[in-house]
């Protein structure tokens, strides 16, 4: 189906099929821009007995039908378009990570270079990569090519080497893969794609090492010289294999695919998507963050180069226990401002394992469930880290200073002091019963410097608006801004240390009708109320051995946005230093009660 120009669109109805609810959300056009105007959900229904995709669409489309008074499905079950008066819609479009999402296999020559730059491609495109295979990753052949045969991906991308460099290790690594006989994850009717995005010199040795079994696509390499990497072709090349070949083959997606008016995009891609437009767009440094039961999304923009990781263990029902084991249980217990014994978290992460869609039901089970959330998210933010650096393998002039400071091997580009947006989405976040909870949650977790601006997602409609922007890019805008961000405020941190009760930084707040100027000691945390449409100057004075974004010392005039928590000024350093129990009791009370938490 064509996609219609961006001009004549005056109705687009978008849909998201998840793994379990499949949701959709009607946007107009409206005499001030593009709005979302209703959303519905259904059961998603790719599994058994209903195995067809369409019918969850088709429910939570006729829920926005019955809302908005709209006819949009047809007596037959169809979708209509174009919209004429009060029936069907301009455009349709789609993502999906129903059935698990996109999973891929990634294969690569040096783990830490080619190998990482593949790991980059595919999480960019939105894929869950269940393993990287290398030549120096430590298993033996035969051990790799068991495991290449048990993983059943959906697609394998391979890579290695720069073009016009060795070719006999790229060839290798295909070596591996064909005797395995890979097979695909929805079952033999199709032959197993693989993509190959390596040394160009080796692609034509590397094709002669398959059999009919592999459907190889060839593209540029997403290394082409050490110093620089490509990964737009490979990025490119999954989507238009995962519409078709895995699409293609899952249940009632065929159906589905000959509705939309755009491609349909992977979930997380669609994600990635919209925050690069709008990073992109605004000239901002973005970090983004789902929070899900089983795993959790990060995706940041730094100066323009985006990176998405997935913490596949890390999540608040399912992988509860992953994150108590690898966090420990004593940094769960720092969080909570009271007394705890072992045995009884033990018994509330059990608990929530036997029963992950329970929701807490008091507020010492809220405070539990939001002090897992916080070292969750502070994982996922330094898996996040390591994951997202400049080039591995590329010779970097360093200073003496420098040698001690950048790691081997690659420096994170994650600048807390440059991030402007941080952007929240998921249970534990986006339906957290106080928004001042969202807001220091976050905090605590991410532990911003300098000044950001903190925001959520209202509904979880940034895979939608991702696609959208690919066919109106302004639509996209206008609704991202209106009716998807939910602005929690301003957060104002210190960085440095010092000793608690001494001097950390003066403010002085002015405009809107407000005059306001103080002093926070090192320890305290300060919510001054600035609402949403509002901004204001504050000029912050830090004392001598802090730093607020303008050098350690040195004064910071900003215009400042507000939101519905306002300005948070955070004086309690960093990095946070927390106590353990029972010290950080009377701490926590303390900024609990500032930011009125509960």
């Amino acid at each position: 189906m064509t996609t219609p120009v961006p001009d004549s669109i005056r109705v687009i109805l978008a849909t998201d099929c998840g793994s379990t609810t499949t949701k959709a959300i009607l946007i107009e056009r409206t005499a001030e821009g593009f709005r979302q105007t209703h959303r519905g959900e259904a059961p998603t229904t790719v599994e058994a007995p209903f195995a067809d995709v369409t019918q969850g669409v088709i429910n939570a489309v006729t829920e926005v039908a019955e809302l908005s008074g709209r006819t949009l499905v047809d007596a037959q079950g169809r979708l209509l378009h174009p919209a004429s008066g009060n029936r069907g819609c301009d455009l349709f479009i789609s993502t999906s990570s129903a059935g698990g999402g996109l999973q891929v296999m990634v294969a690569g020559v040096v783990r830490e270079m080619t190998a990482a730059s593949a790991k980059r491609a595919a999480l960019g495109a939105g894929a869950i990569v269940m393993d990287v295979i290398a030549s120096n990753d430590r298993r033996k052949p035969h051990e790799q090519i068991q495991r290449i045969r048990e993983l059943r991906p959906d697609m394998i991308l391979v890579s290695g080497g720069v073009d016009g460099g060795t070719t006999t290790h790229v060839v290798k690594i295909a070596e591996l893969i064909a005797p395995a006989k890979p097979q695909p994850r929805f079952g033999t009717a199709y032959r197993m794609p693989l993509i190959f995005a390596g040394n160009q010199q080796a692609a034509p040795l590397v094709a002669e090492v398959f059999d009919d079994s592999i459907d190889l696509t060839i593209v540029e390499n997403l290394r082409p010289v050490l110093e620089r990497e490509n990964l737009g072709p490979a990025r490119d090349a999954i989507h238009d294999v995962f519409l078709e070949h895995v699409m293609a083959h899952a249940p009632g997606y065929d159906r589905l695919m000959s509705w939309t008016q755009a491609p349909i995009m992977p979930t997380p891609g669609a994600v990635g998507k919209i925050l690069q437009t709008i990073a992109k767009i605004q000239g901002l440094n973005v970090l983004g963050v789902d929070i899900g039961g089983a795993t959790t999304d990060v995706f940041s923009v730094f100066d323009g180069v985006f990176n998405r990781t997935v913490s596949a263990n890390l999540g608040m029902s399912y992988s509860i226990a992953n994150v108590c084991a690898e966090a420990g249980m004593e940094n769960v217990l720092r969080w909570l401002p009271f007394e705890m014994e072992l045995r009884d978290l033990r018994n509330r992460v059990k608990n929530k394992m036997i029963r992950p869609t329970t929701i807490p039901q008091t507020r010492d089970a809220l405070i539990f469930e939001q002090a897992v959330a916080r070292e969750a998210l502070r994982l996922a933010f330094l898996q996040h880290k390591e994951f997202a650096t400049t080039l591995k393998g590329v010779q970097q002039q360093r200073t003496v200073g420098d040698t001690f400071r950048q790691r081997a091997g690659g420096e994170t580009i994650v600048d807390s002091l440059k991030l402007d947006l941080l952007v929240a989405s998921g249970g534990v976040l986006s339906h957290a019963p106080r928004m001042q909870q969202t807001a220091l949650m976050l905090i605590d977790a991410f532990q911003p410097e300098g000044v950001t601006r903190l925001a959520k997602d209202s509904i979880f409609m940034m895979p939608q608006l991702g696609v959208l922007s690919e066919v109106h890019e302004q639509a996209a805008l206008q609704v991202f801004e209106r009716d998807c961000l939910i602005e929690l405020g301003t957060c104002i941190a210190a960085v440095g240390q010092g000793k608690p009760g001494k001097p950390c930084f003066r403010y002085t707040l002015s405009g809107n009708g407000t005059s306001e100027s103080g002093e926070l000691a090192v320890g305290d945390l300060l919510r001054l109320p600035l609402d949403t449409a509002q901004t204001a100057r504050m000029v912050i004075e830090p004392a001598r051995g802090f730093d607020v974004g303008a050098g350690r010392g040195r004064r910071l005039e900003r215009e400042l946005r507000g939101g519905t928590v306002g300005l948070i000024l955070d004086a309690r350093g960093r990095p946070l230093p927390l106590p353990a129990p029972p010290h950080s009791h009377k701490l926590l009370q303390q900024w609990n009660e500032a930011m009125q938490l509960y």
